[in-house]
Parts: structure tokens; C-alpha cells; sequence
């Protein structure tokens, strides 16, 4: 079974275009509009290989999901790189918000991929 990862961002069509890209190469995809809806995905379907988190969504942000998952270990499996447009955030600072990394949007393919194959390998068909 491919990695599986969760895509949360509110902007569909990056979304759309991500879980593209991500599935093209072989990896397992799902997505979430918001925080909130990420939690349910998390709690519904288990740990994903990777979550890639928008910082500004509507009805639970980035750092509100972040919170949420300092709290709950089942959410805490998952390792969350940051995929966010909000200015040079640098790798301490993502860790003391609770991520594991980051990619400032927008990103090209190869280091969007990059950054999965670090936590995922490379997809298994």
C-alpha cells in the first residue's frame, strides 16, 4: 500500500493540484478544507504517513490543529509539515509550534516531493 497523505488546505484548487501532483507520483491522497475536518480525517482513518497544513484556514486554523494535536496522541502520530504562504518561518520555530517541517508556498514540484520523501521514502506500488 502507498504512503498515505493528508492534505489540508482551504483553497481547493491547491488541494486539487497537490493531491495531483502527489497521486501522479504514487502516493495515496486525502484531503481536508480545514483543522477541524483534518482531526476527523486523523481520528476516522488512523495516523497518515505525512499531514501538509496550511497555516490560514477558516473554522480551525494551522496552529489551532497544532494545538489539538499536542493534546492527542492518536493526532500526534502523524508528522506534520507546514505548507503555508506566511512569511520565512525557520526550523526551530516550527518545531516549538509542534510541526516536524516546512515548505513555503508557492513551491516547485521537486521540492514539494522532497520534503514527502523525507517522511514517507519514496511510494511503493
Amino acid at each position: 500500500m502507498p504512503p498515505h497523505i493528508l492534505i489540508v488546505d482551504d483553497d481547493a484548487a491547491t488541494r486539487e493540484a497537490v493531491g495531483m501532483l502527489l497521486r501522479a507520483e504514487g502516493y495515496a491522497v486525502s484531503e481536508a478544507a480545514d483543522g477541524r475536518e483534518a482531526v476527523l480525517r486523523l481520528r476516522a482513518d488512523g495516523p497518515h504517513r505525512v499531514v501538509l497544513l496550511d497555516l490560514m484556514m477558516p473554522v480551525m486554523d494551522g496552529w489551532q490543529f497544532l494545538e489539538a494535536r499536542k493534546r492527542d496522541p492518536e493526532l500526534a502520530r502523524s508528522p506534520v509539515v507546514l505548507f503555508s504562504a506566511v512569511g520565512n518561518i525557520h526550523l526551530a520555530a516550527v518545531r516549538a509550534l509542534g510541526a516536524d517541517d516546512a515548505i513555503q508556498k508557492p513551491v516547485a514540484a521537486e521540492d514539494l516531493l522532497g520534503a514527502i520523501r523525507r517522511y514517507c521514502g519514496p511510494p511503493t506500488t
